[in-house]
Order: structure tokens, then sequence, then C-alpha cells
């Protein structure tokens, strides 16, 4: 079955071996609302970009795929019997904007690996992109730019 806008089923991936299962409860949306997780680690206020005191949801998203890039970096070098710096970043931007008067999401990864070859840094960072599960729910949705700097 396909929903309008949506890619046929075949082009979904489903999940084989569930790993974990994120939880949260939120309410009041961008303005005012608040989210927290099951577990109580994650318990945050919002508001729009640029007014009141919350966070907003562009920030976590930035948040969360930058971190889950790290960890796919991490996770090819050491398939790849590589060793990666102490300090490898990754600086995450998530543009809100609208496209034929419909909000929509853009996004650069700028990341740094000191002390790395650079082609092996850009390619640890390409293969990254493939494996890292944020990059690949947004792969030809969104504009994505990665910058390796």
């Amino acid at each position: 079955m396909t929903t309008a806008g949506q890619a046929p089923q075949s082009a979904i991936a489903h999940i084989d071996k569930l790993l974990y299962t994120a939880k949260a409860h939120t309410t009041g949306g961008r303005d005012g609302g608040t989210s927290r997780t099951d577990d109580g680690h994650l318990d945050v206020k919002f508001s729009s970009p640029g007014s009141g005191t919350g966070t907003n949801p562009e920030q976590l998203f930035a948040a969360g795929w930058s971190t889950c890039f790290l960890s796919a970096i991490k996770h090819v070098a050491n398939k790849r019997k590589l060793h990666l710096p102490a300090d490898p970043i990754i600086d995450a931007e998530v543009d809100l904007g609208l496209s034929k008067g419909d909000f929509t999401l853009a996004a650069r990864l700028n990341i740094t690996l000191p002390g790395l070859d650079r082609g092996v840094a850009q390619s640890l960072v390409e293969d990254a992109h493939q494996v890292c599960p944020y990059s690949r729910a947004t792969r030809g949705n969104i504009d994505v730019t990665i910058n390796l700097v």
C-alpha cells in the first residue's frame, strides 16, 4: 500500500531486529510545549526559533543527527581497524524554511577529524553517511551537505 507522498513499500527499510525504542510524551507543540522521555532523561520546554527560553525541534534534530553521525564514523573506523583522533567534532546546522509554501528542512554537517589523512577522513565520512540512520532517513527528502573541514 502506498500513501500519497510516500515511497512504495518496497523502498522502505523494515526492521529485522529491534534494538531500541525511544518514547517521548509531547504537549503544546512548538510554542510553549514540552516533551519528556519515558525514562525522564530528556525533559524540554519548546519555543519558536529566536523567541522564548525553550529549545526547538530543529535544535534537537541537529543534536541527534550529529551524535548519530559521529557514532557512524566511529563504527566505520572500527570496522576498518582505524584509530580515530580523540577529538572528532560535528557542527550540525538544520535550516527550517519554506518551499512552494510548505515547511521544509535543509541540513549541513560540518565534520572535523583532526590528524587524519584527508583522503581517509573523506572516505570515512562518505561511508558513515551511508550507514547513519538519520542520513538514510533524510536521503532524497531534504537538501543535505556533508562538509569535511
